[in-house]
């Protein structure tokens, strides 16, 4: 990674910063308090020293200022404890917000966009990259503040008193966060790539996980084990290289504040024996000066070291949003968003002009379409893959954007409100998601008001109570993660209940039929065949059979739709449809 990207990113971190401006600004002014107890700290002490050393004050007489020590000690510890409570809580605050923005994002983008990458990328970009920047805004920020305030508070305490000690902390201390930056930017460079590969890793694990069947039936379990070990390996390799980097950065921070305090040290000694003589103002170096020098040493590299070990923080904040940013910034087409509303329960036409499908980039997907869906009409799209069914029906639902036109009852898509828009369709994919917890959350997903019997009504025509008194805790039963607690036809048959369940004003299916069992088929179909009378239904199939008693067929090819009418008609001319039945009859 180039500097110019780093301070680009280093740019966006800061500015996100804003969003937890005011827990940022308190943690800064606790922090300060500290530093200021610090002072006292090491006054009270040294002055306590001087007293019972040099001046040969009793115990006894210096009750109030071991007391007063004391009260130093708890109020500074417990300053640091709510400083780390109030920092946590801004970077936890920043990160809501960043992930929120980030799913707004994905939301806005559609499904079009987000398979366009394995799931386990996104999880990686949601989760992990964006809880590993929570330590740059809980603690590195607040302690860029800190580094710079209270070395140059201690400077100014222990230049009137011994200018040489003074001098020499100020004279070492640039030292730090030179070599800091040095090894700062291999770490944030290593960190990137480690995020990268885990990326990588994250998605190519979650698939061939989800691909366990197919890669065992054809005998390639063990090459794929073997490709997971390698990446693995890789990614423990680039994870050994930023703590490697890590170790490094701590180590040179230690060695030059270690070398910087031996000096003020020797400094100390030698005018003790007499050898030095000079930086006290003429007024003799006393033993309060030297203690209080050698206590606040320490204390003067200590938030310079913090910084180091909060720099590599920063490194890994600057190697996560360097996705962040770019997904962020990525230009998409966004489908526009109107606030025109249809009256619910008007029966819907399309009207198609000149309609082109864009892709999230920007890419012409299907194209020019002219068509007509009238009020009630059952229509069924079909086409060889890749042709632009699925892109049709994700732009009908409002999820790609377009050019052209596209009316609902008159009204131009763009210009209708979506949320109300989606509320009018039903829709049965070819891939049943089923998020909730139980069979009977699932199926009440869109409607979670509704009774008993209309419940009942829609597991029957979906045709899931003939297995559903099979499952151990009838409608209740939890379908599992993936629903791998039903089968997919199952499963498919779940998704149609819940598109019944919903009354709508246009039924969109993709593929409600592929990847079923001839009798899981038949059950889905007829129960979509039943349901697409009561609305207006676009059906996307790749399944022939059975398609006569549908109103129109259309037929897409390559983003063109090249031929509409009825089954018999088509069927009898010598076109694309007629091609396509005849390739069907030779597969069976």
């Amino acid at each position: 990674m180039d500097k110019t990207r780093q301070q680009e990113l280093t740019r966006w971190l800061k500015q996100q910063s804003v969003i937890s401006r005011r827990w940022l600004t308190l943690s800064r002014l606790l922090g300060l308090i500290s530093g200021l107890l610090i002072l006292g700290q090491a006054w009270i002490l040294a002055h306590i020293l001087q007293l019972m050393i040099m001046e040969k004050v009793p115990r006894e007489a210096l009750l109030l200022p071991f007391v007063l020590l004391v009260l130093v000690f708890i109020l500074r510890a417990w300053m640091v404890w709510l400083r780390e409570r109030v920092g946590f809580h801004a970077g936890q605050h920043i990160r809501y917000a960043i992930r929120r923005q980030v799913l707004d994002r994905l939301q806005q983008a559609g499904p079009a966009w987000i398979q366009g990458k394995p799931a386990g990328s996104w999880a990686t970009l949601i989760l992990e990259q964006i809880d590993d920047m929570h330590d740059y805004y809980a603690r590195y920020l607040p302690q860029m503040t800190l580094a710079t305030c209270i070395p140059l508070l201690i400077i100014i305490t222990i230049f009137p008193i011994n200018w040489v000690a003074a001098l020499i902390l100020l004279c070492t201390a640039p030292l730090i966060p030179l070599f800091m930056a040095l090894v700062g930017m291999g770490a944030a460079d290593a960190n990137r790539r480690n995020f990268q590969a885990l990326a990588r890793l994250s998605g190519h694990f979650l698939d061939r996980l989800r691909g366990m069947e197919t890669l065992r039936v054809f005998g390639r379990g063990e090459a794929e084990t073997e490709n997971i070990r390698r990446a693995s390996q890789d990614f423990r390799h680039r994870t050994m290289d930023v703590l490697k980097l890590a170790f490094l950065s701590s180590g040179v921070l230690e060695f030059f504040a270690s070398l910087s305090i031996a000096i003020v040290a020797v400094y100390f000694g030698f005018s003790y024996l007499g050898q030095l003589n000079f930086g006290h103002y003429g007024a003799g170096v006393t033993l309060f000066a030297g203690f209080l020098a050698l206590i606040l040493a320490p204390e003067f590299f200590l938030p310079l070291r913090d910084l180091g070990t909060f720099y590599h923080a920063k490194a890994q904040a600057v190697g996560a949003a360097d996705s962040l940013k770019t997904f962020m910034e990525t230009p998409l087409a966004w489908p526009e968003r109107g606030e025109k509303e249809l009256k619910s329960g008007q029966p819907i036409t399309l009207t198609a002009r000149d309609l082109v499908v864009k892709s999230p980039e920007g890419k012409p997907l299907a194209g020019p379409l002219n068509f007509t869906l009238d009020a009630g009409q059952r229509v069924v799209l079909v086409g060889q893959s890749g042709s632009g069914k699925s892109s049709l029906l994700n732009a009908l639902a409002g999820f790609l954007a377009y050019d052209g036109s596209l009316l609902i009852n008159g009204i131009e898509l763009r210009d209708l409100n979506p949320d109300s828009w989606r509320r009018l369709l039903g829709w049965v994919g070819q891939n049943p998601q089923l998020p909730a917890t139980t069979l009977r959350e699932n199926v009440l997903l869109a409607r979670p008001d509704a009774s008993e019997a209309e419940l009942q009504s829609a597991l029957d025509r979906a045709w899931v109570s003939e297995f559903i008194d099979l499952l151990p805790q009838g409608v209740d039963t939890p379908t599992g993660e993936q629903a791998n607690r039903l089968s997919v036809g199952q499963a498919q048959r779940v998704a149609v209940a819940r598109a019944l369940l919903n009354p709508c004003q246009l039924l969109l299916l993709d593929e409600p039929g592929a990847s079923l069992d001839a009798h899981s088929e038949r059950r889905v179909m007829q129960a979509l065949d039943v349901a697409s009378t009561r609305q207006t239904t676009l059906m996307v199939t790749h399944q022939l059979e059975g398609l006569e008693a549908w109103d129109a067929i259309w037929v897409m090819h390559n983003g063109q739709l090249v031929e509409q009418g009825d089954y018999a008609t088509l069927a009898a001319a010598e076109g694309t449809f007629a091609g396509l039945l005849a390739h069907r009859q030779e597969e069976i």
